[in-house]
């Protein structure tokens, strides 16, 4: 079993302990280093290259978009970015994953919830609370005007992955409902995101909200 590292990014300590608590306890997880600002979980990030990152999205000075961006945009191989806010429906949060963060979650998760979205954004198999991102998106995205150019290089196979994507679907729960194989699934996923010019599935399906191949509803 291989250790998934995190680092935690919050301007309050008890957050941070917290959290640390909840982590800690897993034998698969290990909080490899904290930051209680965002210049300074940028330093850590880059220092000590862990897995997944819990960012708090207001902190004073950089906050957590700004930290998300120059984290990504600095990094070959990332980390998976996941902001944490106290409420689900902030436009912070929306930015932040418009940034590159891999989804969010709420300071008032249960411990189980958190250590899932650990879990799930290390596999990158899956859209972390694809309901909320859906919900993100019907409340902050005005559709550009026409077809993206991406949209018209999916074959109809990789338009309904990506459809699938968005509701969550897992590669295996892909390969389910389209009735191909496991591998299949995966080198359509791999396909849409290289065609819409994306680095991960919630990117992906921002891009699809965002141009309006997808609606929000």
């Amino acid at each position: 079993m291989s250790t998934i590292r995190v680092v935690l990014a919050d301007d309050e300590r008890m957050v941070r302990t917290a959290l640390r608590v909840i982590l800690d306890a897993e034998p698969d997880l290990e909080v490899a280093g904290e930051a209680a600002t965002g210049a300074e979980a940028v330093s850590v990030v880059r220092e000590l290259r862990p897995d997944v990152v819990l960012m708090d999205v207001r902190m004073p000075g950089i906050d957590g978009i700004r930290a998300t961006q120059q984290i990504l945009g600095s990094l070959d191989g990332p980390p998976r970015i996941v902001v944490v806010t106290t409420f689900e429906n902030d436009s912070y949060v929306y930015d932040a994953l418009r940034a590159g963060a891999a989804g969010f979650l709420l300071k008032r998760a249960a411990a189980e919830d958190l250590v899932a979205a650990v879990r799930l954004v290390a596999r990158s198999d899956s859209l972390l609370y694809p309901a909320a991102l859906r919900g993100l998106a019907a409340a902050h995205v005005r559709p550009e005007p026409g077809r993206p150019a991406w949209a018209a290089r999916l074959t109809a196979r990789e338009a309904d992955v990506l459809r699938l994507m968005a509701k969550g679907l897992t590669n295996a729960e892909i390969a389910r409902r389209l009735q191909v194989g496991p591998a299949t699934a995966k080198t359509h996923v791999a396909a849409v995101l290289a065609k819409t010019g994306t680095r991960d599935r919630t990117q992906a399906v921002i891009a699809a909200y965002e141009s309006g191949f997808i609606i929000p509803r």
